[in-house]
C-alpha cells in the first residue's frame, strides 16, 4: 500500500505546488527524506527569511506556495512573517514538524505545545490531522483555504511519525472557486450613488493588483475622471503613479486624511481597508457631506470598516460591472508634468556631502531600466523615494511592500520575487531599498539569494539612526528616547560574508557606476550610500 507521504506527494504534483521554502529541523526530516527529483527545496537560514522568500515567490508566481518550518521553536521565529502575509493576503501553507504521537501526551523536548494556537490569530485556518490518513486531506482543506478571498496563509502541524504510515490511494484533488462576485443589487445601488456624485474620489489599494484589475482600475477612473489616491501603508500599487488622474499617497491619520478628500461628496474605495491609520491625529474620518463606498474582498475588513457602506466582492469583478453602469464623464485630461527628476547637471551642480535620501533616489534613477520591481523597506524616506522616477510605480506587478509595519519582511520578499522572475523568464531586476536599520532584520536572506544566483541590487540609505522614530518622537514630544541611533555597523562587510557583491559609494558618480554595474550583471549587490540625518514630518506625502 502507499504511505501517507506518496499520497500527500502525489496531492503537491497535482496542485502544481513542486516547491518547498524552509530551514528543516529534527522533526521534518521524515516528510523531507528521499525528496523527490520533481520538487525544489530552497533553502534559508532561518525562518522569517523562510516566510518572507516564500511570499514574495508565491506573490511573484500568483500561486500559493509550500513552507516548511521547525515545530514550535521555527513558528515563533516565523511569525512577524506570517502577520505581514495575512495582512498582505498571500496564499501560503505553512507547516511545522511536530513530535511523536506516542510522546505528545508527556510534551517531550520540542514538542509544539498547543500547535494549532501558536500562528492565530495570523492565519486563515490551522490544524493538526488527527491521525495520519487525515494528511493528504488536510493539504487540499489547506489549499482552497489558502486560495478563497481573502486568500492568505493557512498552517498545518504535522507529527513526525506519520509519514510511513500506509493507506488507500484516494483522489484528493478537487476544485474550489476563489473569487466573490459582487451582489446584483448592491453593485446597481453603488453605480446609482456614483452616476449622482457631483465630485467623486477614488482610493485604490492592493486587491486590485492581486485581482489582476490594473486595467479595469484605469477603466473606472477614466470613465468618471475623478482623480485616485493610494490608500495609506498600500502594500502593492494598483493604478499607474504617472496617470495624470494619480494624486499620490493618502496620509495615515484619521484628521489630515480627510482633510485631503475635501471638496468631494463620495468617496469609492476599492480593494483597500477604510483605512489603514497608525498615529493619532485626531479630526472627522469624512469631511461634512461626504459620503463613502467601499469594495473588498474581506468581511472582516468590511465589518471594521469606522464609516461607508461595504460591498464584498472581488475588485476586478466589481469594477468590470461598475464600468458597464456608470455614465462617462467629459475628460478633463491634463498632461501631468514630470517633476520626478531634475537635470542630472543641475543635481551636481547642488550637491552637499553626505547627499540625501531623494538625491540617492534621482541619481538611481537616471539609471534604472523600464522593466523592474521596486521593494522598499525604508519607512524615513519612502516620501522622497515617491517624488523620483525609481518611485514611481507605472506598471502592474512591480511594487512590493509589507503591509502590517513589521520590518524584516522586505529583504527575504525580494529575494522570492526575484526568484519568481527567473522561475518564469520575466527575468527584471529586482531592486530593494532597504533603511540600514531595516537591513539588520533578516540579513541572511541574502545567501539564498546568492546560492539561487538571482538578481537582486539591494540599495541601503545609511544615517546610522532610526530616522523613523525620531519622526515619532519630535510629533510625540518625547525627547530623548534611548536606542535611535545605530552606529559603526560594516554592512559592506555583513554582505560580503553571505557571498554577494557589496559597495560603499559616497559620492554621485561612485553610486552610479555601481548601480550601473550591478543592474547589468546577473548577480546579488548590496551598494551602502551614506545619507544625512535630516528628521521628517511624518505626515508628508
Amino acid at each position: 500500500m502507499p504511505t501517507v507521504r506518496d499520497v500527500t506527494y502525489k496531492l503537491l504534483r497535482q496542485l502544481n505546488l513542486t516547491t518547498i521554502v524552509g530551514n528543516p529541523g529534527s522533526t521534518e526530516e521524515t516528510f523531507l527524506k528521499n525528496f523527490p527529483d520533481d520538487f525544489d527545496y530552497v533553502l534559508a537560514l532561518q525562518e522569517a527569511s523562510v516566510v518572507g522568500i516564500a511570499d514574495g515567490l508565491s506573490q511573484g508566481l500568483k500561486k500559493p506556495v509550500i513552507v516548511n518550518v521547525h515545530t514550535g521553536a521555527g513558528m515563533g521565529n516565523a511569525m512577524g512573517c506570517i502577520l505581514t502575509a495575512k495582512v498582505n493576503k498571500t496564499p501560503l501553507i505553512i507547516t511545522a514538524g511536530q513530535q511523536t504521537r506516542d510522546m505528545l501526551l508527556i510534551e517531550p523536548f520540542l514538542t509544539n505545545v498547543e500547535s494549532t494556537n501558536l500562528p492565530k490569530p495570523w492565519v486563515k485556518w490551522s490544524y493538526e490531522p488527527s491521525r495520519p490518513q487525515d494528511i493528504p486531506g488536510a493539504f487540499m482543506r489547506a489549499y482552497a483555504m489558502a486560495t478563497q478571498q481573502p486568500s492568505g496563509p493557512v498552517f498545518l502541524s504535522l507529527p513526525l511519525d506519520d509519514w510511513d504510515q500506509e493507506m488507500d490511494d484516494n483522489d484528493i484533488l478537487r476544485r474550489t472557486s476563489t473569487q466573490t462576485a459582487p451582489d446584483p443589487d448592491m453593485i446597481s445601488s453603488f453605480a446609482d450613488i456614483i452616476n449622482q456624485s457631483s465630485n467623486p474620489v477614488l482610493v485604490y489599494g492592493g486587491d486590485i493588483s492581486r485581482s489582476n484589475a490594473w486595467n479595469q482600475g484605469i477603466c473606472f477612473a477614466e470613465k468618471l475622471m475623478a482623480p485616485v489616491w493610494n490608500g495609506p501603508f498600500s502594500e502593492r500599487i494598483s493604478f499607474p503613479e504617472n496617470h495624470p488622474l494619480f494624486a499620490g499617497g493618502l496620509p495615515a491619520a484619521v484628521g489630515p486624511l480627510s482633510k485631503k478628500l475635501e471638496g468631494h461628496d463620495l468617496v469609492v474605495v476599492v480593494g483597500a481597508p477604510v483605512f489603514r491609520y497608525y498615529p493619532w491625529v485626531p479630526g472627522d474620518y469624512l469631511p461634512k457631506g461626504t459620503k463613502l463606498l467601499h469594495i473588498t474582498d474581506d468581511p472582516y475588513d468590511a465589518a471594521k470598516s469606522a464609516v461607508g457602506d461595504s460591498l464584498i466582492s472581488d475588485s476586478g469583478l466589481a469594477l468590470i460591472e461598475l464600468c458597464k453602469k456608470v455614465n462617462p464623464r467629459s475628460p478633463n485630461l491634463n498632461k501631468r508634468e514630470d517633476t520626478t527628476i531634475k537635470k542630472e547637471e543641475s543635481l551636481q551642480s547642488d550637491i552637499k556631502y553626505p547627499i540625501t535620501a531623494k538625491q540617492l533616489f534621482e541619481v538611481l534613477s537616471f539609471k534604472t531600466p523600464s522593466e523592474y520591481i521596486l521593494v522598499q523597506e525604508s519607512p524615513s524616506n519612502i516620501p522622497e523615494l515617491g517624488k523620483t522616477r525609481l518611485g514611481t510605480i507605472a506598471k502592474p506587478d512591480s511594487y512590493y511592500t509589507m503591509g502590517s509595519g513589521g520590518l524584516g519582511w522586505d529583504l527575504p520578499a525580494a529575494v522570492g520575487l526575484a526568484l519568481a522572475e527567473k522561475r518564469t523568464n520575466r527575468n527584471r531586476p529586482t531592486i530593494a531599498i532597504m533603511g540600514d536599520g531595516s537591513f539588520q532584520y533578516s540579513p541572511q536572506a541574502i545567501w539564498t539569494a546568492v546560492q539561487n544566483k538571482l538578481h537582486i541590487v539591494i540599495i541601503v540609505p545609511q544615517n546610522e539612526e532610526y530616522g523613523i522614530l525620531k519622526s515619532f518622537a519630535l510629533m510625540e514630544n518625547t525627547p530623548k528616547v534611548p536606542g535611535l541611533d545605530i552606529p559603526n555597523i560594516d554592512i559592506v562587510s555583513l554582505a560580503i560574508g553571505y557571498g554577494a557583491k557589496a559597495y560603499l559609494a559616497e559620492k554621485i558618480d561612485e553610486i552610479e557606476s555601481c548601480f550601473e554595474e550591478a543592474l547589468n550583471n546577473y548577480t546579488v549587490t548590496v551598494i551602502v550610500v551614506p545619507i544625512d540625518k535630516s528628521i521628517h514630518d511624518l505626515l508628508e506625502a
